[in-house]
């Protein structure tokens, strides 16, 4: 009996034995499984919790920068796009040796020097974000300007004007702003003589554009570019002839401002209130010049079609080609290739030589 009972308590331990190593081998079997599903969901959710921002992250956002404005006139920076919608007014402006100095020259965003009779050259000054206080001497139009101020859907400032550009003038097709019939947007000054004391301002001119209903301007503005003094100046001065010694044009290149300081008459020439001229870009367009007879004789210059020019900014010299199809397109600049080229931002000086009497324009690439 004892026998049989230690067999069966050496059954029991056995038994006991073995199932405690199989539970054993279970719970490390079971161990390692838990531990693998809990890997694998780690390994799997890790991404999408990293990728999911905390509560306190907030998202990167880079600013847009600020809008830039440049005049359609001169391609220089203005403050705001209204600017850039402003009428453009131009202003018939005398250069007879009694005229000068005269006011408002240096401020305005383009000029066309033509000879109006006897050899004396006369200004077409646009003006659209510069607002001179005084402009004059203004005086009389002619008819090839009324070519150069229309396709910048300009309004014109003159005082009367030879018989066929008066009417052209006032056959209703164009912004006509003559003295003869608003003679409360300008005024005589005392301290010179008539017929060169007649002015006006860029206020006035804004008030009589107002009235008239001549709010903005639309037109094919030139391409612009930022100017920079180039490595080899090959136009340090530019010497124009256009009649005689009078009305000559010697311009002078400043590398520092990359301006053309601009003389006449041996002297810098000079705007009364501002000071010394000094375009960015000087053009030379060689013209076919005539004299017929109209009221007396007048002077005709070839302004459509195409011819020869020669451009200086940056210190240096470009040949080119100016053309313009007919009275509203725009005058063009293009080089060898057909190419229109970009001018400096700031005042365009346009002067036309009569190549067909001896105008023309020389330079130098040392002063």
């Amino acid at each position: 009996m004892r026998r049989l009972h230690r067999s069966v308590i050496e059954r029991i331990n056995g038994w006991v034995h073995n199932h405690h190593i199989a539970f054993a081998l279970l719970s490390i079997a079971g161990l390692l499984i838990a531990t693998a599903l809990v890997t694998f969901a780690v390994l799997y959710r890790a991404p999408q919790e990293a990728a999911a921002p905390t509560a306190d992250a907030a998202p990167t956002v880079t600013p847009s920068p600020p809008p830039v404005y440049y005049s359609p006139l001169t391609g220089a920076k203005v403050p705001d796009h209204a600017t850039t919608q402003l009428p453009v007014t131009g202003v018939m402006i005398e250069n007879s040796l009694d005229a000068r100095p005269q006011s408002g020259l240096k401020q305005a965003g383009v000029v066309f020097e033509a000879i109006a009779e006897g050899g004396i050259t006369r200004f077409l000054a646009l003006y659209q974000e510069e607002k001179p206080q005084l402009i004059g001497p203004v005086r009389s139009l002619r008819l090839y300007d009324i070519d150069w101020f229309v396709p910048f859907q300009a309004s014109i400032a003159h005082v009367g004007g030879s018989l066929y550009a008066l009417r052209e003038v006032r056959n209703g097709s164009y912004r006509d702003l003559d003295q003869f019939f608003n003679g409360a947007y300008y005024w005589r000054s005392t301290d010179r003589y008539a017929p060169h004391n007649v002015y006006t301002s860029a206020a006035k001119l804004d008030a009589l554009n107002q009235k008239r209903g001549y709010s903005t301007s639309s037109f094919a503005a030139w391409p612009r570019q930022d100017g920079k003094t180039a490595k080899t100046i090959t136009a340090a001065t530019v010497d124009t002839t256009i009649s005689s010694s009078l009305y000559n044009g010697h311009y002078k290149y400043n590398a520092k401002t990359n301006t053309y300081t601009r003389y006449q008459n041996g002297a810098v020439h000079k705007d009364r209130e501002k000071g010394a001229i000094t375009p960015s870009v000087v053009i030379v367009m060689y013209v076919k010049e005539s004299t017929v007879m109209q009221d007396g004789y007048r002077e005709q210059i070839t302004t459509t079609g195409r011819g020869k020019a020669y451009i200086f900014q940056n210190g240096t010299e470009q040949t080119a080609t100016w053309s313009k199809k007919d009275q509203g397109s725009q005058l063009k600049f293009t080089d060898s290739e057909g190419k229109e080229i970009a001018l400096d931002r700031g005042q365009t000086w346009i002067t036309a030589v009569p190549a067909n009497r001896g105008g023309k324009v020389t330079w130098n690439s040392a002063e």
